[in-house]
């Protein structure tokens, strides 16, 4: 039931189906409010009209006291409406959206939202039980409508967390706001179609969008290579804050982009820090700050990218007319880098339509500042020329290092470092003969950084004077919803001491986020799964005395890891019936990541060590210190078969292990499909000896990688491993080998350019 109060125009509503009602027979001005408590599997289709002096408004009766769970989903139709407060949890959407500003594919006024809003709300872990079912968290459509004050964290299905659709004349121009939103972590996905923002999409990308993107923080948004890709034309990026994202703002298509005033913060070590990369024509990109970034290449601080002739839509069109100016740059590794993604060496093996060979022209980068505590070799790197592009007026302090100077484009100065803050360091000293380059339309830059104006007192890089306040780009309270935080206190960990199996099972299951429980030594005889579901450390002081017999059926794990199971194993030796498992992930619904790490442990007498089944995720599986023998199979990593540039952990490290009479799949770790933007897998064998292992590996290779980008093989030892080859190496990527000793075991081959199925 739902009641008008004493406030006309006040609707209070307890449950689905007195919320359904409401939204029926709401009128202009009307406030529903939805009565604290949880709502399942409630599919809310707010389709009505409300006017600007008198917007619609559906909101909690206390923000953060309202939680959306199970199978739920909002859609918009009509128009100002608005949503407020809502806590979107422990569920997914049954249908392609979460938020959504359209109710159905009839393009009528009723089913498509205009001047709508969701804001001062949370989406947190929302996510499809599987990972290749992907979906959006907000889609929009129409024509102004804004996302503001949210906190939005947790995706890890396919999908961008926030889309523009702009499909339909009534959702071109559109004129949207993305406002003050906290975008807080979103994991590694594994593959691409991880953005955290992507406007558009390649086949609507010459349409216009002019979508406002600011004042917004990017948290740990590792989703994939590009945090924001815009696809659209007009769009503008202004006074974001990018803090330790591994990826970039990306104009991916479209043209004519606005990027001003924006932070992008590193750590000066984590090389996926990226910055901005550009693709296509007419964007401004001006009084932006880059701090401690070293990411290279895709991820450098600013990359322009070459173009593929005549490129059809969805490929990479010719960087043109683009002005880079003033922007600084602070302890960068390579703030420049220019024809990014040439890939003429590849020209055997890929069709003549992928081959970025068109270089930018009529491109301008002036007036910035770059600053390095360390000399780099280059501050331009040119994958290829750069002779479309004019350096006039930037300042560069190098320490003294040379470098190309591009005719006298670019002026080395000794400059000096003021701290704002701990991730602000703005240069001084700017040589007073080099005045602003005033390029065509340049009067049109008004404002620094900071909003103070250049008219009257203009300088060279992002800000106009030093003498300025700590702006406190960190302090989360400025982004999302007012009465969330993410902030969480630390928990000192419990630790249990557990002398049975009895005991060990009931501690798993009582114990709390990072507890460890302590194996006394015996012989612990397991009959079912361990089910691992949170963060969990297990270990013992002598892997020698304290062992974990697993006799259950075949092909179940002993250890089941679940989506946010993350497990610390040390000193333990794990034994087995040869038809069961170790370690495995579920088979199906991994809805989150888990993660792996072993150290100084005994694993055998297993079918696998680890096997990791399609659509689960680990960001790291570690073993170190451990021996793996008599086994059928090693670690087991290769089901993404369907070659769309998926793969099941962004990092396998093996390290100081010793691997004996494991029959095939030793080390088997797949990504499939030529995807030449997502810089993932990652794959370090070190330290580590292989004693007759492989001997029936259907194809002869002992450590498969196909596809991973990033392989480190080095300073192990191969002995009587009866096999072709110990590894397959892909040259043209980041594939290396190093001191390695091989004895009756094949070879390590090395071959440049390694054919891929194309996804595109």
């Amino acid at each position: 039931m739902y009641s008008c109060q004493e406030q006309s125009n006040i609707i209070k509503v307890t449950d689905n189906v007195s919320l359904y009602e409401a939204l029926k027979t709401a009128n202009a001005g009307d406030n529903i409010v939805l009565a604290n408590g949880t709502y399942k599997d409630v599919q809310i289709k707010f389709r009505n009209k409300g006017t600007m002096e008198k917007p619609i408004t559906l909101k909690a009766e206390t923000p953060g006291k309202v939680f959306i769970e199970g199978q739920s989903y909002l859609k918009f139709g009509g128009e100002y409406l608005v949503v407020d407060g809502l806590y979107f949890r422990n569920g997914y959407s049954p249908s392609s959206a979460v938020v959504d500003f359209k109710i159905s594919n009839k393009d009528t006024l009723d089913e498509i939202a205009n001047n709508s809003k969701f804001t001062n709300s949370v989406i947190e872990d929302f996510n499809k039980p599987k990972r290749d079912n992907d979906d959006l968290w907000v889609r929009f459509w129409g024509r102004n409508n804004e996302l503001s004050n949210c906190y939005i964290a947790g995706k890890t299905n396919r999908g961008p967390t926030v889309r523009v659709s702009i499909a339909g004349v009534e959702s071109i121009n559109n004129y949207h706001k993305i406002v003050n939103n906290h975008f807080g972590p979103r994991p590694v996905k594994g593959g691409p179609s991880g953005e955290t923002i992507q406007l558009g999409d390649s086949y609507t990308s010459m349409s216009p969008s002019h979508t406002l993107v600011a004042n917004n923080l990017f948290e740990e948004c590792n989703g994939e290579v590009e945090v924001i890709s815009s696809k659209t034309n007009f769009n503008e990026f202004r006074n974001n804050v990018f803090y330790k994202s591994e990826g970039s703002l990306v104009t991916r298509h479209g043209n004519y982009s606005i990027i001003d005033g924006n932070y992008f913060i590193g750590d000066g070590v984590n090389e996926n820090y990226g910055g901005i990369r550009i693709i296509n024509t007419g964007h401004w990109v001006t009084n932006n700050y880059f701090f401690n970034l070293k990411g290279k290449s895709f991820r450098s601080p600013l990359a322009v990218m070459n173009g593929i002739p005549k490129s059809p839509l969805n490929r990479y069109n010719q960087v043109t007319d683009v002005v880079v100016a003033y922007n600084t740059y602070v302890n960068c590794s390579s703030p420049w880098q220019f024809g990014v993604g040439q890939n003429l060496a590849q020209a055997d093996v890929l069709p003549k339509s992928e081959i970025r060979s068109a270089r930018a022209i009529r491109t301008t980068v002036a007036n910035n500042i770059v600053y390095n505590e360390e000399g780099l070799e280059q501050i331009v790197i040119e994958n290829d020329k750069a002779d479309g592009v004019l350096f006039k007026n930037n300042v560069i302090d190098n320490q003294g290092k040379p470098f190309n100077n591009y005719n006298g484009g670019l002026t080395e100065a000794s400059l000096e470092l003021k701290k704002i803050s701990d991730n602000i360091w703005l240069p001084t000293g700017i040589p007073s003969s080099v005045e602003p380059y005033n390029g065509f339309d340049f009067n049109t830059i008004t404002k620094d950084l900071f909003g103070n104006s250049r008219n009257n007192n203009n300088s060279i890089g992002a800000v106009v004077g030093v003498d300025v306040n700590n702006p406190n780009i960190l302090d989360k309270s400025k982004y999302g919803a007012s009465w969330f935080s993410n902030e969480v206190e630390a928990k000192e960990p419990t630790t249990f001491e557990v002398s049975n199996t009895e005991e060990l099972i009931a501690k798993i299951k009582e114990a709390q986020d990072f507890d460890i429980i302590k194996l006394k030594s015996g012989t612990y005889n397991v009959q079912a799964s361990l089910v691992i579901n949170k963060k969990l450390n297990i270990n013992s002081d002598d892997r020698e005395t304290t062992i974990i017999n697993y006799t259950s059926e075949e092909n179940t794990p002993l250890f089941e890891l679940h989506p946010k199971g993350f497990l610390w194993i040390k000193g333990v030796t794990l034994h087995g019936n040869v038809t069961n498992y170790a370690f495995a992930s579920l088979k199906e619904n991994m809805s989150n990541h888990f993660l792996l790490t072993v150290t100084d442990c005994k694993m055998e007498n297993f079918n696998y060590v680890l096997k990791v089944y399609k659509e689960s995720f680990a960001e790291r599986i570690t073993f170190q210190n451990s021996t793996i023998s008599n086994c059928k199979n090693g670690l087991e990593l290769s089901e993404e078969t369907n070659d769309k540039g998926d793969y099941n952990t962004e990092y396998l490290t093996i390290s100081n292990c010793n691997f004996l009479n494991v029959d095939k799949n030793v080390i088997d770790y797949y990504r499939g499909g030529y995807d030449e933007s997502t810089i993932g897998g990652n794959l370090e064998v070190s330290n580590s000896t292989f004693k007759n292992c492989g001997a029936k590996e259907d194809n002869g290779i002992l450590i498969n990688h196909r596809g991973i980008i990033n392989v480190a093989i080095s300073n192990n030892t191969f002995i009587d491993n009866k096999v072709k080859l110990v590894a397959l190496l892909w040259g043209a990527k980041n594939n290396t080998h190093a001191n390695n000793e091989i004895e009756n075991s094949g070879e390590i081959r090395v071959e440049e350019n390694l054919k891929q199925t194309l996804m595109y």
